[in-house]
């Protein structure tokens, strides 16, 4: 299995729940704040890893973190390591099973990362923590099905492993003077935003920004599927509580609406080999008036859009979208200093930490829109709040099975490129059927 995504430079990546990275590794970076070498088990010494980029709103996040963290334990030494993700992703379990564990890292979600190492007892069971630190009220259940596992390293499970400080979610971003030229109402449902859609086609402008090629289509094709869903069906898909069938309503309605949406022309079918950096560029260049996509597009296009208005806002179309829960903060088994990486844990999950989160254009899982000042990144918690409170992160497509980005990719692509319904679902059915018999 390998990491397929390719994600804007710069801006938060969605890693894949099935992703082992492939890459060769590259010399690890050491950053020592306060001093080096192995912790001690005296209470004095706190290692820690991560690997987000230090200009992005999570790397100054966790550099006020631990500028904090020093600040509250005088002393204290913390010795910093900069790591790449691959890194990390490959080399955690002979890591962590050593005496050169640190005491707290980040880490990916999911049942071949954090569930996989909790299963081979790698990682703290970290709910006692959490639940007297309240964080479990904090963080909505959609939100920490990623940090919490069963006794088979599965996802949704009644242990927590991992502690998410973000979120991520795709969500509806309008060039809102592109609207304004075209007399197109902003869409607050299903039914307006086809209306919006046959608007712009009317008008000579192909509306939805697209991209074949990757992730993109096959996020639309089931963002569709989750306008018929229900709660039921997504744990049913995502969590192996109940067989899919893919040629039930829920796929079959996607599929469809998908080809009639090809051929009304609001996706372009020229679409087909572009990649996720095209579709933000037909934004970008006024070409789309919009693209649904994830948050991580968002710190790219603050700085990218310089002559137009735009908005974001929840997509109308269905009441879950595809997210989850952020990459998380475990605590290894065989951490010398548990008690301070518990207490670093507690400053990113602070107000004063999780608001920096959203100022910097993030999504903080703990703080309200009302408390950013940031206004452009308040649209954007806001409409992230909106759907922790109803539920509704329903993850995403590829995450059932081994390989399944791949599979997506292809079944959008040939879709795109006129084969028929049964087709498509046959092509998406096989690989999860397959995987799904190996569960039961």
């Amino acid at each position: 299995m390998t990491n397929s995504s390719v994600f804007p430079a710069g801006t938060a990546r969605r890693r894949l729940l099935t992703a082992v990275a492939s890459l060769a590794l590259i010399t690890p970076l050491a950053t020592a704040c306060g001093g080096s070498g192995t912790a001690a088990e005296d209470g004095r010494t706190l290692r820690l890893w991560h690997y987000e980029d230090p200009n992005g709103a999570l790397g100054k996040a966790w550099a006020a973190a631990v500028a904090e963290f020093k600040r509250t334990h005088p002393g204290v030494k913390v010795i910093f390591e900069q790591k790449t993700f691959e890194q990390i992703q490959q080399n955690a379990g002979m890591v962590l099973n050593s005496d050169t564990a640190p005491d707290v890292l980040e880490y990916n979600k999911g049942n071949a990362t954090t569930g996989l190492l909790a299963k081979q007892g790698l990682l703290t069971d970290l709910t006692s923590v959490v639940k007297a630190h309240g964080w479990d009220r904090k963080i909505s259940e959609s939100a920490s099905v990623t940090a919490r596992y069963d006794a088979k390293g599965e996802m949704g499970g009644d242990k927590w492993y991992g502690v998410p400080n973000y979120g991520e979610f795709v969500l509806a971003y309008y060039d809102d003077d592109l609207f304004t030229k075209y007399k197109v109402a902003k869409p607050t449902d299903f039914a307006s935003f086809e209306a919006a859609l046959a608007a712009f086609k009317a008008a000579g402008v192909t509306p939805l920004a697209n991209a074949g090629n990757e992730y993109p289509a096959s996020h639309w094709l089931y963002l569709l599927a989750l306008t018929k869903a229900n709660k039921t069906w997504v744990d049913g898909y995502q969590l192996y509580k109940d067989k899919i069938d893919f040629h039930g309503p829920e796929w079959t309605w996607a599929v469809d609406k998908y080809k009639e949406w090809l051929s009304k022309g609001y996706f372009d079918k020229k679409d087909v080999g572009l990649k996720g950096n095209d579709m933000s560029e037909q934004f970008v260049s006024q070409k789309r008036p919009i693209m649904v996509s994830g948050n991580w597009w968002f710190g790219g296009l603050t700085t990218d859009i310089k002559n137009f208005k735009w908005s974001v806002a929840p997509y109308p179309g269905s009441r879950t979208t595809l997210g989850a829960g952020g990459n998380q903060w475990v605590v290894p088994t065989r951490a010398k200093n548990k008690k301070l990486a518990e207490d670093f844990i507690g400053i990113t999950m602070s107000d004063k930490i999780q608001k920096l989160i959203g100022e910097n254009g993030n999504v903080p899982l703990t703080v309200k829109p009302g408390q950013i000042t940031n206004v452009k990144s308040r649209q954007l918690i806001d409409a992230f709040d909106q759907y922790q409170q109803n539920d509704g992160l329903a993850f995403y497509p590829d995450w059932p099975v081994p390989g399944y980005y791949d599979t997506f990719v292809s079944a959008t692509q040939n879709l795109m490129n006129g084969a028929g319904t049964t087709s498509v679902l046959d092509q998406l059915a096989a690989p999860y059927d397959k995987y799904f018999s190996t569960r039961h």
